[in-house]
């Protein structure tokens, strides 16, 4: 995947640039709770251990240690499998070495695993803390006898450093049930809720610089709501960007919500997931759209939020979800992945970030890693592979559904596989990639198949006459942009181009209008059904189009071929084919035809019957005709 460009990236910023080591440990627990026993655990822990529970809170304590392990080694084991600690100091939580060595583990973990640690100060005031003294103090003071003066200056620096951290200090006089809600608020909405993250992939290969530069993107100095877009064709890892982004500054919002396949969801329902996953609030029931749009509008005002809507495929959608800017607090940021830009366009999203394809040495490693599960391929599998890094084009989906076909297949199987090309795995891409083309009404679909069937590779001014010929002006103009936004079609240089296995899935739509019969199709392009058509006369009023690109070699043409297909609208044949024979006369030629290109066109007229009212192109041999038809045509 491309990184952005320097403009786009210009903008950082460390509060939305996640952390540059790898976070994806696993954690055994949410919170590890260090305490005092004599002083808090019948009482203040005791309360807390329970409200933390009763939010599902993954905890460990000391008295979760099983019977007849060794309590050292499995505290040690604790601390560096939880993901966030909380050291509730009291008046004499440093007269413990148990405690103080708990503390100096906790440290540990913090700075060389990045886990969070949050001080409670039950009591006591964080400046003794820092400073051992006080009741606190004098705590620590009956350590002095203590002779290992190397372990003492570990322990106060642990406190020193804990002291400094951002907690929640506790007085006398206060109610200890509300502090105690305080403190499980925080950490479910910006803790703990880290620990909850989506899976994003097996093998995130290129995912990095992805991640990176949507986090540049949604920087913004003003403490205002950012929108930003991530759009790109079906399959080339959308969804797992958005994911990744997601877990890795979650942390830094009031509320967080990952709203996932969009297009295929109701959207009261998806109103409903939001108010509940940013609310916390389980109880939220959302009867109408316009009801969700009233709670998103009143209830999200003031509250600093992440939100994802991942496959948007309509503006309804991002109407009744995102109604306004305005409805969420400052600082909140909107991710809206597509495969439609226009969308984010039409809701005016302050930027678009465009997932590119992965490069040749990351798609190899990716195809590498789920077909072989290796980073390279060994070398009598390495050309094998370097074949599928070609028929993928750098598209992680299909590198991934045919890296885990081929897994543990043997190199015939392999070589059969990527032979055909058809079927198995690449049906599982199809699908995905087919989503985009089933969004799209009835002439969209049309100037689709014709871009795909015909167009691919051809410079856009040369094929726009041959589109308005089919479409009006608006509808093509249109309907280019469109499928430019839909990610089905990209225009490079002033050429129409499309990802191979967009070209596949469009062909494989019109093959399998007739599996068996070519006549019976909508559009002809490879060289061998157009001679089925031509020379056997196998053509059928479903044909709409025939382009034969290059042919060298002649064939046999009966010219009754052409009689039966009454709708055929587009001719572009080769200026390199040619006939060893040619049979028959032709008595009718659809009155539908709008090109006609054939520059070694065997045809001596046109039958009487041809109306050429619709015809916008005629180039055929001058030389060989005696007659185009008889009398006036108004072409």
């Amino acid at each position: 995947m491309a990184p952005l460009s320097s403009e786009a990236a210009a903008s950082t910023s460390s509060s939305f640039l996640p952390p540059s080591k790898d976070d994806s440990h696993h954690y055994t627990y949410e919170v590890f709770l260090s305490f005092r026993g004599e002083d808090t655990r019948s009482n203040f822990t005791d309360h807390l251990q329970s409200a933390l529970c009763e939010k599902g809170i993954e905890i460990f304590i000391d008295d979760e240690l099983r019977r007849g392990e060794e309590i050292s080694s499995a505290l040690v084991k604790a601390i560096e499998e939880s993901r966030v600690s909380i050291i509730v100091f009291s008046q004499n939580y440093a007269s413990s070495r148990w405690c103080l060595d708990e503390l100096v583990k906790i440290l540990e973990c913090r700075r060389f695993k990045g886990q969070e640690v949050r001080p409670v100060f039950y009591k006591v005031d964080p400046s003794d803390v820092r400073h051992q003294r006080g009741a606190f103090g004098e705590a620590y003071a009956t350590l002095d006898q203590c002779k290992n003066k190397v372990k003492m200056e570990k322990w106060k620096a642990a406190l020193t450093e804990a002291a400094d951290l951002s907690g929640w200090p506790f007085k006398d006089g206060e109610y200890e049930a509300k502090f105690i809600k305080k403190i499980v608020g925080e950490l479910s909405t910006r803790v703990v809720n880290a620990s909850c993250e989506l899976h994003v992939a097996d093998h995130p290969i290129g995912l990095e610089s992805c991640r990176q530069d949507i986090c540049r993107l949604l920087h913004d100095t003003e403490n205002v709501v950012h929108m930003v877009g991530i759009w790109g064709p079906g399959g080339i890892g959308k969804s797992t960007v958005a994911k990744d982004v997601f877990n890795s500054i979650r942390h830094e919002f009031e509320g967080s919500c990952f709203l996932a396949d969009v297009r295929s969801n109701v959207l009261a329902q998806l109103q409903e997931r939001l108010l509940v996953d940013i609310l916390r609030d389980l109880n939220w029931k959302v009867c109408s759209v316009e009801e969700g749009v009233s709670f998103i509008k009143t209830r999200m005002r003031h509250k600093k939020v992440l939100l994802i809507l991942d496959d948007v495929s309509d503006s309804s959608q991002l109407q009744n979800l995102v109604p306004c800017p305005d409805c969420f607090g400052p600082g909140s940021r909107i991710l809206i992945t597509t495969r439609d830009k226009r969308w984010l366009i039409a809701h005016e999203v302050d930027c678009v970030y465009e997932v590119k394809m992965l490069d040749d040495c990351h798609a190899l490693e990716l195809f590498s890693l789920h077909a072989l599960k290796t980073n390279r391929p060994p070398s009598d599998y390495l050309e094998l592979a370097q074949h599928v890094i070609r028929y993928a084009k750098g598209l992680p989906l299909a590198l991934i559904v045919l890296g885990s076909h081929l897994f543990r297949r043997s190199i015939e199987e392999w070589k059969a596989t990527i032979g055909s090309c058809k079927g198995g795995p690449q049906a599982i891409i199809q699908d995905v990639l087919k989503i985009s083309y089933d969004a799209l009404g009835a002439d969209l679909k049309e100037l689709f198949l014709d871009m795909v069937c015909f167009f691919k590779g051809k410079k856009l001014d040369d094929v726009k006459p041959i589109l308005e010929a089919f479409y009006d002006y608006k509808t093509m103009m249109i309907g280019i942009a469109a499928l430019q936004e839909k990610a089905l079609i990209t225009i490079d240089r002033d050429e129409i181009w499309m990802h191979d296995l967009i070209e596949e899935m469009g062909k494989n739509i019109v093959y399998q209008e007739s599996p068996d019969e070519p006549g019976e199709r909508s559009r002809v392009w490879s060289e061998e059904d157009a001679d089925d058509i031509l020379t056997n006369n196998t053509g059928t009023y479903k044909v709409r189009g025939i382009q034969v690109p290059w042919r060298t070699s002649k064939i046999p043409l009966i010219a009754e071929s052409l009689s039966n297909m009454k709708n055929l609208r587009y001719i572009s044949m080769s200026d390199h084919l040619e006939y060893e024979c040619f049979s028959g006369e032709i008595d009718y030629l659809s009155n539908q035809l709008r090109w006609l290109n054939w520059p070694r066109c065997p045809l001596q007229s046109f039958p009487s019957s041809y109306h050429a009212n619709k015809l916008s192109k005629l180039n055929i041999p001058y030389s060989r005709i005696t007659r185009l038809w008889e009398g006036r045509k108004v072409l």
